[in-house]
C-alpha cells in the first residue's frame, strides 16, 4: 500500500494482547466516553426536538450548550492533555484508579445536570476542568514545561465558566449564562488553535510528502492573538459592532494560517484532511459571528459552524489519529474513520448552510444534522471500543 493510500479495511502490525487496558493513559477512557455521550446525548436531543419525548432539559439550548461543551469537548480535551503532557514532560499523568476516578466525576457531571440538586451539579461540573488543571501541573511543574503553564490556566477558566452557567440560571448573579457560554466556547476555540498550530502542520508535511506545510511567525501571532482579543471583547459585553469588526479580522488571519497549510494537498490523506476542514470552519464560523453581530444572520448558525464543524471535526479527528499513533497502530484511517469524518462534515454543511440556503426547511435541517453527527461518533465508538480497552499491539505501555 503506498504512503498516499486513504484506506486500510485492517490494521496491520500484530495481533492485539489479551487485557484490559481502559484505565492505562487518559486518552482511553475519555475518548470513548466522548464517543459514547456525543452520539446517545444528541440521538437523545433530536427525539426531544422532533417531539417524539417530552419536552425538558434537553431541549433547554443553554443545557444542550452546556453539556456539548462540558460534556463532550471537555471530555476530549482532558484525554488529550492526559496524553499529550505525559509525552512532553516525561513524567506520569493520572492512569489506573486515579484516572478512574477523574472518569467517574465526568460522570456524575452528566448525571449531576438531570437532577434537581442544582448547586451539587454546578460544583461536580466546575470540579471536573479544575482537577484536570491540578493533573496536569504535577507534571508540568516537576518538568519545568513553562511552555504549557497556560492550558492549567485555561481549564480553570472553563471550570469558572460553567459554574458561572449553573450560577446564572439558579439567579444567584445577574451575568447572563450564555455569556459565559460564548466565552468558553472563545477558550476552547484557542485551545484548538494552538493546537492546531502545532500538529497540523507537522501531520500535514509528515503525510503528504512535498505538502511544505508552512508557518509564518506574524500570521501566527495575529491568529492566536486575535482569539484572545475575543475573549476579551466577549468577557467585557462590548457593543455587538465591535465583535464583529474583531471576527472579521481574526477570520482573515486563520483563513491566511491555513493557506499556509497547503490544505490542497492533503485530499488522498484522510487523517490530514479532516483536520484541515475541520480548521476551515473556523474561518467560517468567524465570518458568519462578525455577519450575526451586525445583523445580518441568526447567531445559532455561526455558534454551530464552530461547535460541529471545528470542535466536532477536529476532535474526531485528532481522536482517531491520537488513539491509532498510542494504541501501535498504522496511521491510516479505514472505511469507518473516513465515513465518520464525512458524517460530522456533511452534520456542519446542514446545519450551517440548510439553514442559511433553506429557512423553511429549518426544522428538518436540525434533524438530519443531528442523526449525521450521532451516526458519526457511533460509528467512531464502535471502531474504537475494542482498540481503547485493549493494551498497545506493540506491546508497549500506554
Amino acid at each position: 500500500m503506498s504512503r498516499h493510500s486513504a484506506v486500510s479495511l485492517s490494521p496491520p502490525g500484530g495481533v492485539a494482547h489479551a487485557g484490559f487496558a481502559l484505565w492505562n493513559l487518559g486518552f482511553r477512557p475519555f475518548y470513548l466516553l466522548a464517543g459514547m455521550f456525543a452520539s446517545i446525548s444528541i440521538l437523545l436531543w433530536i427525539a426531544e426536538y422532533a417531539g417524539y419525548l417530552p419536552g425538558g432539559y434537553l431541549r433547554d439550548p443553554v443545557w444542550h450548550a452546556h453539556e456539548m461543551l462540558f460534556g463532550y469537548t471537555i471530555a476530549v480535551i482532558a484525554g488529550f492533555l492526559f496524553t499529550a503532557v505525559r509525552n512532553w514532560t516525561g513524567r506520569p499523568t493520572p492512569s489506573g484508579g486515579l484516572l478512574a476516578a477523574y472518569a467517574l466525576l465526568w460522570i456524575a457531571g452528566r448525571i449531576s445536570v438531570l437532577t434537581p440538586y442544582a448547586f451539587v451539579s454546578a460544583a461536580l461540573n466546575a470540579l471536573f476542568p479544575i482537577a484536570v488543571a491540578a493533573g496536569l501541573a504535577v507534571p508540568l511543574a516537576r518538568s519545568n514545561n513553562r511552555r504549557n503553564y497556560f492550558f492549567v490556566a485555561l481549564l480553570v477558566l472553563l471550570g469558572l465558566a460553567t459554574f458561572a452557567v449553573h450560577m446564572a440560571r439558579l439567579g444567584v448573579v445577574a451575568w447572563p449564562a450564555r455569556a459565559s457560554l460564548q466565552v468558553a466556547l472563545d477558550v476552547m476555540l484557542f485551545i484548538i488553535a494552538v493546537m492546531a498550530g502545532r500538529v497540523v502542520p507537522m501531520f500535514t508535511n509528515n503525510g503528504v510528502p512535498g505538502a511544505r506545510a508552512a508557518r509564518q511567525p506574524l500570521v501566527e501571532k495575529t491568529a492566536l492573538g486575535g482569539v484572545l482579543l475575543l475573549i476579551l471583547v466577549d468577557l467585557l459585553q462590548l457593543d455587538p459592532a465591535w465583535i464583529g469588526a474583531v471576527a472579521i479580522v481574526v477570520a482573515f488571519a486563520h483563513a491566511a494560517r491555513l493557506w499556509l497549510w497547503q490544505p490542497w494537498r492533503t485530499r488522498s490523506t484522510p487523517l490530514v484532511w479532516v483536520l484541515h476542514l475541520a480548521y476551515a470552519w473556523i474561518v467560517v464560523y468567524l465570518v458568519l459571528r462578525a455577519l450575526a453581530a451586525w445583523g445580518f444572520v441568526a447567531s445559532p448558525l455561526a455558534v454551530h459552524a464552530l461547535t460541529i464543524g471545528t470542535i466536532g471535526g477536529m476532535t474526531l479527528g485528532m481522536m482517531t489519529r491520537t488513539a491509532r499513533g498510542h494504541s501501535g497502530r498504522r496511521l491510516v484511517a479505514d472505511r469507518v474513520e473516513v465515513t465518520s469524518f464525512a458524517l460530522i462534515a456533511l452534520a456542519a454543511a446542514i446545519r450551517v448552510f440548510g439553514g442559511i440556503a433553506l429557512p423553511e426547511f429549518y426544522r428538518a435541517t436540525v434533524v438530519l444534522s443531528g442523526l449525521c453527527w450521532s451516526t458519526g461518533f457511533a460509528l467512531f465508538t464502535f471502531r474504537y471500543w475494542p482498540i481503547l480497552t485493549r493494551p498497545r499491539l506493540d506491546g508497549k505501555p500506554g
